[in-house]
């Protein structure tokens, strides 16, 4: 499997982001039994939340 990291994540605390559930393990936090590298193990990720 190719190392892809989630292209729409960003620090937390960022102004206009929200928690979301981690697209590279579907919200399970692992992966091929080890911890997620996009979500480090917790299954949700800080993403930009749309609108204006």
């Amino acid at each position: 499997m190719a190392d892809k990291t989630n292209p729409d994540a960003v620090p937390p605390g960022t102004t206009g982001a929200g928690e979301n559930v981690c697209r590279r393990c579907a919200g399970k936090g692992t992966l091929d039994g080890e911890a997620c590298p996009d979500c480090k193990g917790t299954g949700k990720v800080t993403t930009p939340v749309a609108g204006g």
